[in-house]
């Protein structure tokens, strides 16, 4: 049976081949010659002009979003909110905020001033085993 298989991807083979070099002489093509069409590729093989290092995506903006909590309100509450109204979120005093990158949870934090603005100490970072994880869900 293997050996079915073989004959029928060589037989493949060569009729792509044969198709490649009718289709380059129809184009007017001299001296075209079969390619290889399943060469190997190395895992290891370098790829050509690639940088070696991420530096060319440093400085490419990101939006990074610290999390209070959130909360759902009927669009009737909404619409009674004024100044001095207090929404409540979901989130208790003292826990830690998420911090999100381009809305994809990367660490956690706490709240802090410094020179009277506000900041966030992170507290725990999410590793990238655990942010694929989160994405499965």
């Amino acid at each position: 049976m293997a050996d079915e298989d073989e004959m029928a991807m060589d037989d493949w083979a060569a009729a792509l081949a044969e198709q490649e070099v009718a289709d380059a002489a129809a184009a007017g093509t001299p001296d075209v010659q079969a390619a290889d069409i399943f060469q190997r590729f190395d895992a290891s093989a370098p790829i050509a002009n690639a940088p070696s290092n991420i530096d060319m995506i440093l400085d490419i903006p990101v939006s990074l979003t610290v999390e209070l909590g959130r909360t759902k309100i009927a669009i009737r509450s909404l619409l009674q909110l004024a100044q001095g109204s207090v929404v409540e979120l979901d989130g208790m005093a003292g826990e830690p905020m998420d911090v999100l990158v381009n809305g994809c949870l990367i660490a956690q934090g706490e709240v802090v001033v410094v020179n009277d603005k506000f900041g966030i100490r992170l507290t725990d970072i999410i590793t990238p085993a655990e942010r694929i994880r989160r994405l499965h869900k």
